[in-house]
């Protein structure tokens, strides 16, 4: 387990789509940190299993195949929760796939959910550029320097928990945008686990630039409370809100809670005081939880979505508690 080497074309999971290209890639036995480009062997007794490519399509992978991703966090409140463990990856340690972006890590535990991605990997060793020192994703990001603020108005979508109908609200907002004219619009998941599928989904729906935090050096933006993380989410607000636009659409992957949430809010409250507010909830009780949480920290909701509006009698409770409008957008 000293080293070894892998063709230039070998397969890359989604987390690392903004890789450069080399013409052979280059590992050594070095422990697997959050964020470096290492190389992965799916175990001989795995079954075959699915996740994102760089390209955005789903891309199989099968027993021995070697492919390159990225040791991450996942604390998922339906999905997954692992995370790198203190150290980093083990050089011919066996580890599983946390998410179909392709993080690999540690496994804490798993929902009854079926997962695509779900399998064993034999950490082989971290990628190697030309000047000898291991690759990370941060080094291949948006520039970070603070730029000229537009002050297009921003819709913030936010969820009581994964599952809720986030992306789905945030699609319906595209689509009245695009509607009423507004033919440049920026997209950002700001929160949780990266995923190309759903950037790709923004840009069907009339997204024109679309972020998430790969693009701002992250695999995900777990595990809460991490030191720094405020600085990532300057880095994307900056990005965002320097781009020539009509408007920013921000959703906010996991739930208020989770995923550093909080503090992501916090610094969008600083750049934009009053952001159009959409929250999508599982029932009425978790959308008066949501909305008091929202206005702890000073936002104002404007539109209640999600499983608490699927019918007239749930959207008319949750409409009547919290004092506020509720659309279920899936069927509207």
């Amino acid at each position: 387990m000293d080293g070894g080497t892998v063709a230039a074309d070998v397969k890359r999971t989604s987390v690392l789509r903004r890789l450069a290209s080399f013409h052979t890639f280059q590992y050594i036995a070095a422990a697997g940190l959050e964020g470096h480009v290492c190389a992965f062997e799916l175990v001989p007794e795995a079954s075959p299993i699915v996740v994102e490519g760089v390209s955005g399509r789903a891309m199989t992978l099968v027993p021995r195949d070697i492919f390159l991703s990225t040791p991450g966090h996942r604390e998922s409140t339906r999905w997954v929760v692992g995370g790198v463990p203190r150290g980093g990856l083990v050089p011919g340690s066996n580890y599983w796939v946390l998410a179909e972006s392709g993080i690999v890590g540690n496994l804490v535990g798993d929902g009854p959910l079926t997962k695509t991605h779900l399998q064993q990997a034999r950490y082989l060793g971290a990628i190697c550029g030309p000047d000898g020192r291991i690759l990370n994703i941060c080094q291949f990001t948006e520039s970070p320097s603070k730029r000229h603020d537009y002050g297009m108005p921003v819709f913030l979508i936010a969820g009581t928990s994964a599952e809720v109908g986030k992306t789905t609200a945030s699609i319906a907002v595209l689509q009245a945008l695009r509607l009423q004219g507004h033919a440049t619009v920026v997209a950002l998941k700001a929160t949780g686990t990266s995923s190309y599928t759903e950037l790709a989904m923004y840009r069907d729906f009339g997204a024109r630039h679309v972020f998430d935090c790969v693009d701002f050096g992250l695999p995900t933006t777990y595990p809460s409370n991490r030191k720094g993380i405020d600085r990532v989410f300057e880095a994307a607000l900056d990005t965002c809100l320097s781009i020539p636009a009509d408007a920013v659409v921000i959703e906010c992957g996991g739930d208020i809670l989770g995923a550093n949430v909080p503090v992501f809010l916090k610094c969008l409250k600083r750049r934009r005081s009053r952001p159009k507010v959409i929250l999508a909830a599982a029932d009425a009780l978790g959308a008066l939880g949501g909305k008091r949480m929202l206005k702890d920290i000073g936002l104002s909701v404007s539109l209640i979505t999600g499983p608490c509006t699927d019918t007239p009698t749930l959207r008319q409770r949750t409409q009547t508690l919290c004092g506020i409008p509720a659309l279920n957008i899936a069927r509207h």
